[in-house]
């Protein structure tokens, strides 16, 4: 087997591993719709009780013969979920659905998820670039001396996200350098990059493109891996308030790798 039949086969487990999660059961494919909590409670079609947020955070009222399950706990009656942390969240069941309840852009909001979601159901996939190893392209990490607050826009008009900027990702494309402002990833030391290109908006989806990165080592050796450019959740739903890419993540190159418009 040569490098590059390794390299797509590696890269093929990976995406079918990535698909797997996305079309989960209670995935955000299987969203039926966000709401914005207020102080007045409400109620919704898709999920149970009435729901507030205030002061003390998110609360729940519901219905005699209404409960939901949280952390294995079933609660009736009224409920508070207090005050989240943004970009935090719980999950509570009810039947074979959950409602993720969570603060997002400084707002506090709930998503319900149901299997039987048509978008789910539907999904037959992403298609993506073939893999290519010319697209695993060599980098250096170089970091910030104290991490720096970075303001992004969102997918939902007037929302605002703000992400703590650690550092750039400077590689060579087309023979120049270009660089990208990176944030902490989900593992140790790990870092995670949005960006668009000149395929976005033409084979890619518009808004952006979301891209794992290793750790760098101990000289900021990194690969930036362009085949494992994945869409976020609003490339495949309405109810998502993904961020948009910093000012500067705007490739003047077409990255003809990873995932491309659903």
């Amino acid at each position: 087997m040569t490098v590059t039949d390794t390299f797509a086969q590696d890269w093929a487990t990976w995406h079918e591993e990535h698909e797997r999660r996305r079309a989960s059961t209670h995935g955000f494919l299987a969203i039926t719709s966000i709401r914005w909590l207020a102080e007045e409670p409400e109620t919704y079609d898709d999920v149970p009780g009435a729901w507030s947020s205030g002061p003390a955070g998110i609360v729940v009222s519901l219905a005699p013969g209404e409960s939901l399950v949280v952390d294995g706990v079933e609660i009736t009656g009224r409920h508070s979920f207090g005050v989240l942390d943004e970009r935090g969240g719980i999950t509570a069941s009810f039947g074979d659905a959950v409602v993720e309840i969570a603060r997002r852009g400084g707002s506090d909001i709930i998503r319900p998820r149901h299997p039987d979601n048509p978008v789910l159901v539907d999904y037959r996939g992403t298609p993506a670039y073939s893999p290519d190893p010319s697209w695993a392209v060599p980098g250096r990490f170089v970091a910030y001396d104290t991490p720096v607050p970075t303001t992004v826009g969102s997918v939902v008009d007037g929302l605002e996200h703000v992400y703590e900027a650690v550092g750039e990702l400077e590689f060579e494309v087309g023979g120049a350098v270009h660089s990208l402002i990176a944030f902490p990833g989900s593992a140790p030391g790990a870092l995670h990059v949005l960006f668009v290109d000149q395929t976005s908006g033409r084979t890619t989806y518009a808004a952006n493109r979301s891209l794992s990165v290793d750790a760098p080592d101990l000289d900021g050796n990194v690969v930036v891996d362009f085949n494992r450019a994945t869409n976020l959740p609003c490339a495949y739903t309405d109810h998502a308030t993904c961020p948009l890419p910093p000012a500067g993540n705007r490739l003047p190159v077409a990255v003809e790798a990873g995932e491309k418009l659903p």
